[in-house]
C-alpha cells in the first residue's frame, strides 16, 4: 500500500476538493474529526453553537471554516444550508448524554436527548440532504453521510436508558437511510465505546466529582484492551468512509470500542 503522506498526489483515502460538514466540530471527536479531513484535503465546515470555537479551530487548521449551528432548531439550520453551495460529506456528530435508569429519567430529559440525539440528526439530513444528492454532479462521487453513533445503540448500559434509546434510533436511522438511497447516497455509522473528550470529562466532573479517578478507572476496564479510545481513531475512520476506498460500504456499523461489544 501506498504510504500516506502530505506530498501524494494520489493520496490513501484522500477526500481532495470534496466539500464536508461536521456538526458539532468545535470539540471532541468532532474536532478530530475536522483535523482528519481537513488533513485529507476536504474543506470542512465547522458547525457548533459554540461559533467562538468553531472559529478559533477554524484558524489553526486552514481550509475550513466555522458555520453557526443550533442542530435543534430549523431556522438555524436552514440559514446554514443557505450559505453552502455543495456539500459531499456529512458527518452527524453533535449529541449530549444522560444518566439514569428509566425510573430516573424525567419526560423533560428524555425528551432532550430526543431532540439533540435523535430530532436533529433527522432535521439536518433532511435539510441538507438536497446538496449531498446533488454531490455526484458537483463532484463525481455519491455524497457520504457518517453518523456517529454509540455502543450504547448497540448493548444496554446501565444507568444509560435514554441515551441507549437515542443512540439505537441513530443506527436504525442509518440503516433505513442507506437502503432508501442505495444508488445515490451511502450511509454509515461508528459506535465508539467510551473515548476521552469533553464530553466524558463532563460527565465526570457533574456525576462523579468526588470518585472521579475511581469510575475513570471503571471506564477504561469495561473495555478489554484497557484504555478510553481517542478522538483521533475514530475521525480517522471517519476519513476512510468518506474516501472512495469505501465506495462498496453502506448501512454498515464501525464498532472502535477496544474490544467492548466482542466480550
Amino acid at each position: 500500500m501506498t504510504p500516506l503522506t502530505d506530498s501524494s498526489t494520489a493520496r490513501v483515502f484522500g477526500l481532495e476538493g470534496r466539500h464536508a460538514l461536521v456538526t458539532g466540530g468545535a470539540s471532541g471527536i468532532g474536532e478530530a474529526t475536522v483535523k482528519e479531513l481537513v488533513r485529507a484535503g476536504a474543506f470542512v465546515w465547522i458547525a457548533d453553537i459554540n461559533l467562538y470555537a468553531a472559529e478559533e479551530l477554524a484558524q489553526s487548521v486552514g481550509n475550513s471554516r466555522a458555520l453557526d449551528l443550533d442542530v435543534t432548531n430549523p431556522d438555524s439550520i436552514a440559514a446554514a444550508v443557505s450559505q453552502i453551495g455543495r456539500l459531499d460529506i456529512l458527518v452527524n456528530n453533535a449529541g449530549i448524554g444522560h444518566v439514569g435508569s428509566i425510573e430516573q429519567t424525567e419526560a423533560q430529559d428524555f425528551d432532550r436527548l430526543l431532540n439533540v440525539n435523535v430530532r436533529a440528526v433527522y432535521l439536518v439530513t433532511r435539510s441538507f440532504l438536497p446538496l449531498l444528492l446533488s454531490a455526484v454532479e458537483s463532484s463525481g462521487v455519491v455524497g457520504t453521510i457518517v453518523n456517529i453513533a454509540s455502543v450504547a445503540g448497540l448493548v444496554g448500559i446501565k444507568q444509560r436508558f435514554a441515551y441507549c434509546t437515542t443512540k439505537g434510533a441513530v443506527v436504525a436511522m442509518t440503516r433505513q437511510l442507506a437502503v432508501e438511497y442505495a444508488k445515490t447516497l451511502r450511509v454509515n455509522a461508528i459506535c465508539p465505546g467510551t473515548v476521552e473528550t469533553p464530553f466524558v470529562e463532563g460527565y465526570l466532573e457533574k456525576f462523579h466529582k468526588h470518585n472521579k479517578e475511581e469510575v475513570r478507572a471503571d471506564l477504561r476496564a469495561r473495555q478489554p484492551i484497557g484504555r478510553l479510545g481517542r478522538p483521533d481513531e475514530v475521525a480517522s475512520m471517519v476519513r476512510y468512509l468518506a474516501s472512495d476506498e469505501a465506495a462498496f460500504i453502506t448501512g454498515s456499523l464501525f464498532n472502535i470500542d477496544g474490544g467492548w461489544t466482542a466480550a
